[in-house]
């Protein structure tokens, strides 16, 4: 009787289904076929020039025992020669004098958009600059505060209506933050968004700079932002960083944006706080979340990290070389903070004069040759014009990390320890078969499905087609 049941029942779901009324499309015209099709999210053009490029940041009080523009101008040919091709210079412009932190102030605390602060020179010694880096092959992106002033800024006296203001009608600084000396301004007001666009024109057209690194890009309107970039890139074709992570300012604004969360979680795993597991959140996120044409900076140390919360070494101990290479060979744009290539092990004072005490360091050739690696291998590039890396999949997931990227040039296999035992690695799926070069020794290697890989305490080995 079983057997009779289904069988009846299955005739009749057959029967049903013929009966069904089958889907046909409808026939669409060739504009509504278009609202079908998928779209860039990322509207805006990255110049051509930062396909593969590195970024350094100056801190131009601290780079060099004179702290200023033409001291730092000696030093762009060993840049130049590092592998560099963006220097970031930390705001260059007058810092405000009333309610200053410490004895120099921040300069995030902006007193005069349109000037060149005297700590480090004058209008011509910074032109000076930017000349020697373009004719080096080099671009040079100013840092710009868009969201607050300082307290003594020009705008006060002659546009006092520009800043926001708390429940007393005082000025307000940042809120919520030890900001206590600078001041919000309000984007509300057409006038102060005209203003601030001009002033980062100013700076293009007059100095010839190549765009601009935007402090709390998330606190300024991103309407605002969409705005100056199409003004900007009617002069000439600029670089924008926002430090801020979020996608929304990668569609018309933003080349790039910081990778905090990627340096908080690699800091974690060396730290012993946290395993792989959390990277690959980092990861999963960073492809499915941003558009493929974005760019993320990874980076180990900034003039916020450095100050605040340690040095390189203190944040990321025993593995920090895996770090460094994982920054570069990764997906994201690599970011050097001055001092790291010469093994800086000081926190450099914020608001003081500090200088970096420069020395010969095994970090400079490691740089030099990462990012060499980086330049030869269009794997290895960012945004549109590099691979998507690839898990491969191993017997220590949560303390080894392997991975591949590679397209129709090249290759590059990678493998890093991110614990502290050795770690005798086999890999699953044939992806990362093939004949290398080793990262480092130049030796040539087989890799197949029957591989082992020997890794010593946070060690990592890179392989290249």
């Amino acid at each position: 009787m079983k057997n009779i049941l289904l069988l009846t029942t299955s005739l009749a779901f057959v029967l049903g289904c013929n009966n069904v009324k089958q889907y046909e499309a409808p026939v669409m015209n060739k504009t509504e076929m278009n609202n079908f099709e998928p779209a860039d999210y990322v509207k805006l053009t990255h110049p051509e020039w930062s396909k593969n490029a590195v970024i350094y940041q100056i801190n131009t009080r601290q780079f060099t025992p004179e702290g200023t523009f033409k001291a730092a101008q000696k030093e762009l040919p060993r840049l130049k020669d590092l592998g560099i091709d963006i220097i970031w210079l930390m705001p260059i412009h007058p810092i405000g004098e009333k309610n200053r932190k410490g004895t120099l102030g921040s300069p995030y605390a902006v007193k005069d958009y349109y000037g060149v602060n005297p700590e480090f020179g004058n209008e011509q010694d910074l032109k000076n600059f930017i000349n020697e880096a373009h004719q080096l092959g080099m671009k040079v992106i100013l840092d710009w505060v868009a969201n607050h002033t300082a307290w003594d800024n020009v705008l006060v006296e002659t546009h006092p209506e520009w800043y926001q203001r708390d429940h007393n009608d005082n000025f307000r600084p940042t809120p919520w933050w030890d900001w206590d000396d600078i001041i919000n301004l309000d984007y509300e007001k057409p006038g102060l968004r005209e203003y601030m666009t001009e002033a980062m024109s100013y700076w293009v057209k007059e100095f010839d700079i190549d765009g601009y690194r935007c402090d709390v890009a998330g606190f300024v309107p991103v309407d605002f932002w969409n705005n100056v970039r199409k003004t900007l890139d009617s002069t000439k074709p600029v670089f924008m960083l926002a430090e801020w992570e979020s996608r929304d300012l990668h569609a018309e604004a933003f080349d790039m944006t910081y990778a905090w969360s990627w340096n908080e979680t690699v800091h974690q795993i060396c730290k012993g706080k946290a395993d792989l597991n959390k990277l690959f959140v980092y990861y999963s996120w960073n492809e499915s979340a941003y558009p493929k044409n974005a760019i993320r900076m990874t980076h180990i140390a900034n003039h916020d990290s450095n100050a605040w919360e340690g040095t390189m070494f203190e944040n990321f101990g025993d593995g920090l070389e895996a770090a460094i290479a994982l920054s570069v060979v990764g997906e994201g744009m690599p970011m050097v903070y001055n001092g790291m290539e010469a093994g800086n092990d000081k926190r450099l004072a914020f608001f003081e004069k500090d200088p970096i005490v420069w020395k010969v360091h095994e970090f400079n050739d490691l740089f030099k040759d990462l990012f060499a690696l980086l330049k030869n291998n269009s794997a290895l590039w960012h945004a549109k014009w590099g691979a998507t890396m690839i898990k491969v999949p191993n017997n220590a997931p949560t303390e080894v990390l392997s991975f591949v990227r590679q397209n129709e040039n090249n290759k590059v296999f990678a493998v890093l320890n991110f614990s502290d035992k050795v770690q005798n690695v086999q890999f699953e799926d044939n992806l990362f078969s093939g004949n290398y070069n080793q990262f480092g020794s130049g030796e040539q290697i087989s890799f197949n499905t029957e591989s082992q890989l020997t890794l010593q305490p946070w060690d990592y080995k890179i392989y290249t087609q």
